[in-house]
């Protein structure tokens, strides 16, 4: 009896073990690295093109980042030539953030007349545009003093129309149609005279 006590003790041990413990290789593996989930997860960031020409490290709240993408360096190369990286972040750190896109174009937009233009920069185009600004305007004016003298000359055309037809009396109609006959048939008085046909025996 106390034999078979003994073997029923065991195999209730034995069971009661989980299956990792019996596994030889559960032992020798080394353990899994717990898994985080996407939010937690590391996100790799790309510098802005300020920070990569500077070669300085772009923080997480970099003042040049939202308006010089690193897909165009030119935009803060041009704009770094003409009036310096130290002078754009101050002038960006003094503005409103509604105001700072619009700031970095009218920068760029000056670098880039400053460059095609060392003498004038961009007061060069301002000046090229105010006179063909004052061209038009010339035109325009022009134009208008044309269309006000046809306007004038039909007026006056019509007036002088109206008053000849109200000047001339009116025409009757059998007298009208006399006279048509008389200019489209001028021997018509010939042959409706009868005088006419008695002349050569008189003479």
């Amino acid at each position: 009896m106390e034999s078979s006590s003994e073997t029923t003790a065991t195999i209730i041990r034995t069971s009661s073990l989980s299956p990792h413990s019996l596994s030889p290789s559960s032992s020798s593996s080394p353990p899994q690295p717990p898994q985080l989930p996407p939010s937690h997860q590391a996100v790799v960031v790309s510098p802005c093109a300020a920070c990569k020409i500077l070669r300085r490290r772009c923080a997480e709240k970099c003042v040049l980042a939202p308006y010089f993408p690193p897909t165009d360096p030119l935009k803060f190369t041009t704009a770094h030539r003409v009036f310096g990286a130290s002078n754009i972040i101050k002038l960006l750190q003094e503005l409103p953030e509604d105001q700072r896109a619009d700031a970095v174009s009218s920068m760029v937009y000056e670098a880039n007349a400053r460059l095609r233009d060392p003498v004038y920069g961009c007061a060069g185009a301002i000046s090229h545009l105010h006179k063909q600004v004052n061209e038009l305007q010339g035109q325009l004016a022009k134009a208008q003093a044309e269309l006000i003298n046809m306007q004038s000359q039909q007026t006056n055309l019509v007036a002088f129309i109206c008053m000849e037809m109200a000047q001339s009396p009116p025409v009757l109609p059998q007298q009208s149609s006399f006279d048509n006959l008389v200019i489209s048939n001028p021997s018509f008085l010939d042959e409706t005279n009868p005088g006419s046909l008695w002349d050569p025996l008189w003479t």
